[in-house]
């Protein structure tokens, strides 16, 4: 008997089992919170925006004192905030996908489909960095374009760094996702992530990060490895710690992946 091609992707019904039909999902459903995708549009395009008519005005309302909007400045401040606001919708996000399906209480239903909980799970980071990644990007073209717009002769960023920090932008807000994604998969209440969330970023982090008394346990925090891999343009090199680029790059490492782990692992184990 003639196998046909594709027959692979059937359902014993005879319906087809799409690629990526599970991501898609996930997308649909987070874009579905409108009250989540307004907060994530703010705390991304949205402040990009608000900061650049703000630089705008108040050189438009005194030039002597302001500078024009544009320019090397404006751009690394712009840069610096996108990461620390967008970091909080990403986690913001990633709670939300981690732990939506429990609020809602649909998760018992989703396992008895017979579905593989890792597939599930594992849906949930294409399915939300499809929209996460997107409005990171418009926000830094927004950054770009304001920055060389509304630069009236000052200077402005070279090649190089627009791509790096357009780089770090993503890798900065990917991990604070998975970090959200992972914490609610743990706890199970996208309001107690969301609390617990900001606290760490917000708070806890950064003072650890400037407690000199902790030593080279600092190299262990996630916003101090970011720190020394961003641009320097960005992050002055006075602000970092003497970590090498190398550490850095393996405790990033660490922390996503440690993240993902824990999260497929409760979701794995949890009873439904």
């Amino acid at each position: 008997m003639t196998t046909l091609p594709g027959a692979h992707l059937a359902t014993d019904a005879g319906v087809p089992r799409l690629p990526f039909r599970l991501a898609r999902a996930e997308t649909l459903k987070l874009r579905k919170r409108r009250g989540l995708v307004t907060v994530v549009l703010l705390l991304t395009i949205g402040v990009v925006c608000i900061m650049f008519v703000a630089f705008e005005l108040f050189h438009a309302s005194n030039s002597t004192k302001y500078g024009p909007a544009g320019g090397l400045d404006h751009f690394h401040v712009a840069v610096f905030v996108l990461s620390q606001l967008g970091s909080i919708g990403a986690a913001l996000l990633g709670a939300t996908a981690g732990a939506g399906d429990l609020g809602a209480g649909v998760f018992r239903e989703l396992v008895a489909t017979g579905r593989s909980r890792l597939a599930l799970y594992g849906a949930r980071i294409p399915g939300a960095l499809a929209l996460l990644w997107p409005l990171i990007g418009i926000a830094f073209t927004a950054i770009s374009l304001f920055t060389v717009g509304l630069a009236d002769g000052l200077a402005t960023p070279g090649i190089r760094l627009f791509v790096e920090s357009g780089l770090w932008l993503e890798l900065a807000t990917t991990l604070a996702f998975f970090l959200g994604l992972a914490l609610g998969s743990l706890i199970g209440s996208r309001a107690t992530t969301i609390a617990v969330l900001f606290g760490w970023i917000i708070v806890v982090e950064p003072i650890l990060t400037h407690v000199s008394a902790l030593g080279r346990a600092r190299d262990a925090l996630l916003n101090a490895s970011l720190d020394r891999i961003a641009p320097h343009e960005i992050v002055d090199r006075d602000l970092r710690l003497p970590m090498s680029l190398w550490i850095a790059a393996a405790v990033v490492l660490i922390w996503g992946t440690a993240s993902l782990v824990a999260g497929a692992w409760r979701t794995a184990t949890r009873d439904a």
